[in-house]
């Protein structure tokens, strides 16, 4: 008896000095999708810069999106063996929208400036929503493509 006495007033005076303590709540976000700086790549087309070994791997160091985030068929500018490169993203492994495949590993295309591939053939298999959302602007990639998925 003389302990729930005891045990009373001292859970009352934690509980008030808990209130006191201004609390912080965790915000619980998503990944962030796909590609942003930084990001390692893989080159997939059969370009001399893309395919020789060095002791680098291609990094994106901008992505031209608004919220700076690239996602399948965005530009991005890459540093490449000492070297500013642009490209295109073909493939990431984040999980897309319904439908749209996700790769093992983010996959880009090298691209001279006025959108034409540097290489002459891409080695992995491309998205297919890719033909309707870059028909016009880079259908020369899509005509190296060997194959779609």
């Amino acid at each position: 008896m003389a302990l729930q006495l005891f045990a009373r007033p001292v859970t009352g005076l934690l509980a008030d000095t808990l209130s006191l303590i201004p609390q912080r709540t965790f915000g619980v976000s998503s990944a962030v999708a796909a590609i942003q700086k930084m990001t390692r790549v893989r080159v997939v087309d059969n370009s001399s810069l893309g395919n020789t070994p060095y002791h680098r791997p291609p990094r994106v160091i901008h992505v031209y999106t608004k919220n700076g985030v690239g996602k399948v068929g965005d530009k991005v500018l890459l540093a490449i063996k000492g070297q500013k490169k642009a490209a295109l993203i073909v493939g990431h492994k984040m999980p897309g929208e319904r439908m749209n495949p996700r790769f093992d590993s983010n996959n880009v295309v090298l691209i001279e400036e006025n959108g034409n591939p540097t290489g002459t053939r891409i080695k992995v298999p491309i998205p297919t929503h890719l033909r309707k959302r870059m028909e016009g602007d880079y259908s020369k990639v899509l005509a190296i493509a060997s194959s779609f998925v």
